[in-house]
């Protein structure tokens, strides 16, 4: 245990009010805790915040992207072409569906997906585009859809860091065929564990809901209800990952706040804007015209990041990786026999990347101390640099 005056500064901390925590002990006192009236009402208000008309409440992003895939009709040997710069249950919701992962390349300013590189990826095989948006920076969705559009491919669209971000006016997740977001502990919006699909068509979302749970065709709440009991019947090769209520009894309330969480990480960013414009690293790309940038990720990149990041650590700020490149992981290189020196914009910047906090509960002193610890690993590193050369 390393021995410090200030305790350490957790990575990603959720921000849980007092509004939460009744709704949860109201929840555990109606004696309903899985799929019920919570997850209708949340799935009501996510999808009514986004502009969209249909909304399925999962137990996960990952559950998101898989039975996204399913519902795109993506099966064995269908190409779905996604980006080298995520996390891994991108790739993994593709081949868990039966499809083929393609990787491109992402553009070397702002990290997401690069259309061109898309394009050159399609072949005769190639059924879908899953995009990421990736630390909530919108990708180029104006050349995206006209590239699905050309070659009449589905877009499915990994919203994951992209609760807030808009791109030319219109909210992440309501471009493509489906929308997937992520309500992870350390999300700008959280469950605890959870996810949502937004679908353009009630047909996709209402078999979303029933690949989710077991291919039935009605839920507890549904089957068990005060209005008597209904039979059920299994129309789908289903799955088990549904959202319970108590969950959505978070996230109703972590939604309702999610703007003003929003302004209070926009301020945490432009004090690092502020406080790193002469320190020796590369900060985010500014943001693009008519886009808003969701703030989830605040990343950096840094040479000998690893020491960086040990160094960090040990003095008490709490860090993240987003990410290695994909080709990095021992499983996807072998399975499919990418190399990292493929994607190179991908590779250096999982190789150089390092996530400072950004939450809506960091004081200006908070970001002032990371800001520090930074500045005396850089330091630190700079000067084991020197001696050694």
């Amino acid at each position: 245990m390393v021995d410090r005056a200030e305790p350490f500064l957790v990575f990603g901390k959720p921000v849980l009010g007092d509004e939460e925590m009744a709704e949860v002990q109201a929840c555990l006192a109606s004696g309903w805790l899985g799929t019920g009236p919570r997850v209708a009402e949340f799935e009501r208000a996510f999808a009514e915040y986004k502009g969209a008309r249909f909304a399925a409440a999962l137990s996960s992003c990952t559950a998101a992207l898989h039975l996204s895939i399913i519902a795109a009709g993506i099966g064995p040997g269908d190409e779905v072409i996604t980006t080298a710069m995520t996390f891994c249950a991108t790739v993994n919701a593709v081949t868990n569906a039966g499809g083929v992962p393609v990787l491109a390349d992402v553009d070397a300013r702002t990290q997401n997906i690069d259309p061109a590189a898309v394009e050159a990826a399609i072949t005769e095989r190639t059924k879908a585009i899953l995009i990421v948006h990736f630390a909530g920076r919108p990708c180029d969705m104006e050349r995206i859809m006209k590239v699905a559009a050309k070659h009449s491919l589905v877009v499915i669209e990994d919203c994951a860091h992209a609760v807030e971000t808009t791109f030319q006016g219109r909210r992440a997740g309501t471009f493509g065929e489906f929308g997937c977001f992520s309500f992870y502990a350390t999300k700008n919006l959280t469950t605890g564990e959870g996810g949502m699909v937004l679908a353009r068509s009630e047909k996709d979302a209402q078999r979303i809901k029933r690949l989710a749970l077991h291919g039935m065709t009605a839920d507890a709440w549904r089957r068990f209800g005060d209005d008597g009991y209904r039979h059920y019947y299994v129309n789908d090769r289903g799955f088990k990952c549904n959202m319970m209520d108590l969950q959505a009894a978070i996230g109703i309330h972590q939604l309702a706040r999610v703007e003003n969480n929003w302004i209070k990480r926009l301020a945490v960013w432009n004090k690092y804007e502020e406080l790193l414009a002469e320190t020796p690293v590369t900060r985010p790309a500014a943001f693009e015209p008519e886009t808003r940038h969701g703030l989830h990720l605040y990343t950096i990149q840094v040479d000998d990041r690893d020491r960086v990041l040990d160094l960090m650590t040990k003095d008490g700020i709490g860090l993240g990786v987003h990410y290695l490149a994909i080709p990095e992981h021992p499983f996807f290189s072998e399975t499919y026999g990418w190399q990292p020196e493929a994607f190179p914009h991908a590779t250096a910047f999982g190789r150089r990347t390092l996530s400072l906090p950004l939450s809506p509960h960091l004081t200006d002193g908070e970001v002032e101390r990371v800001v520090a610890s930074l500045q005396r690993a850089l330091t630190t590193v700079d000067r084991a640099g020197s001696a050694v050369g």
